[in-house]
């Protein structure tokens, strides 16, 4: 919305500010983080008023969470979207059909994660919406959005999935690379959920996560940066930085509320919509690949519950104490702030592998 302000008189200060990509992705940082901290507490208070006993805990996980997290909110992932939303629609160029894309598949996530909350808090049971419905409703926004992500893509990259270090080798999948978009924002949305289970665990990866993202975005959608890291240029995809700033901005905010112990969790509102935004820059920055790496325990949070039930349904024994992969060290006597903080730990790690891949050819 701002950015049409680029049309005003050229001679002032604010309106050469406007122009730069930066300026304004750290404005959209700052704008999310406001907003988040400002109506934290209206909407906590909101959450708080319809949701009686809180979040139901699950019967069969750490004992302890029945006791300690026992009437703490869910659905705080709408506090993250309202900032997320509106810092991308002040600070981003609406022209760009790419910042639609991303925007559509966030929101639409996150309001099937909304229905899915709704329905445990109502029914007072971990139940909400089945496994089927949500992987049904995700696979066709998934795949809608893939195709309108593609068509904004130049021709060779708009069919091949790249890969990092290997600058010039790309995987042509042709009319089936929408399936392949598809999956991996799907993916992506039911890794970060599946992660979302401690104080603070989901939240942190997905902002190191966007912050990479961001980085990547601004160098693949600028000629001269791509030419000279020799990366893929893929036009338009700078103003996706914009929206991660804004991602990073909302999560800062969120965690203000969310920090151990927790006074709201995200829930599948905030899960579903940030691991699907996460995919969708990954295939609209060409480097899907490279969110696999940087996202690293999110992969291995899925991998857990993956090889957990294939296991168990096998052998009728289980690999880890419990699935996913934080409630078993959970489950050995680690305590929460440890296994979160040491998650955050590997998460910034995992980002500094994926950053070298930029220069790494």
């Amino acid at each position: 919305m701002i950015p049409a302000l680029l049309a005003g008189p050229g001679d002032l200060i604010i309106f050469n500010l406007l122009r730069y990509l930066t300026f304004r992705a750290g404005a959209a940082c700052i704008t999310a983080l406001i907003v988040s901290m400002l109506f934290g507490p209206m909407v906590i208070r909101w959450l708080r008023g319809f949701q009686r006993g809180g979040q139901p805990i699950r019967t069969d996980g750490p004992e302890r969470h029945l006791i300690e997290k026992k009437g703490t909110p869910t659905m705080g992932g709408v506090l993250i979207l309202l900032a997320l939303t509106v810092s991308t629609l002040l600070w981003a160029d609406l022209r760009n059909g790419m910042v639609w894309a991303v925007l559509l598949v966030t929101l639409g996530f996150g309001l099937l994660g909304f229905a899915d909350d709704w329905l445990k808090v109502t029914k007072r049971n971990t139940k909400g919406v089945s496994a089927r419905g949500k992987l049904v409703v995700q696979f066709g926004l998934g795949l809608m959005v893939a195709v309108a992500i593609l068509w904004f893509l130049p021709p060779g990259l708009d069919s091949s999935l790249t890969l990092p270090v290997f600058k010039e080798l790309m995987i042509p999948f042709g009319i089936f690379f929408p399936l392949v978009g598809m999956l991996v924002i799907v993916g992506a949305s039911n890794a970060v959920n599946l992660t979302d289970g401690l104080d603070g665990l989901a939240i942190v990866p997905v902002m190191i996560a966007a912050g990479v993202f961001a980085l990547i975005a601004y160098l693949v959608g600028n000629r001269v940066f791509s030419d000279y890291l020799q990366l893929h240029f893929v036009p338009g995809t700078g103003e996706l930085a914009v929206f991660c700033s804004a991602l990073i901005g909302a999560g800062l905010g969120f965690l203000w509320f969310n920090a151990p112990p927790a006074a709201v969790f995200m829930g599948d509102t905030g899960s579903l919509a940030l691991g699907g935004a996460l995919g969708a820059v990954a295939v609209a920055t060409k480097h899907e690949v490279v969110l696999a790496i940087v996202g690293g325990v999110f992969v291995v949070e899925t991998l857990s519950v993956v090889i957990q039930v294939f296991w168990f349904k096998r052998t009728g024994r289980r690999v880890f104490l419990m699935a996913p992969l934080h409630h078993h060290f959970e489950k050995k006597g680690w305590a929460e702030p440890t296994i979160v903080i040491r998650f955050w730990i590997i998460s910034m790690i995992l980002a500094l592998v994926g950053l070298s891949t930029l220069k790494i050819r």
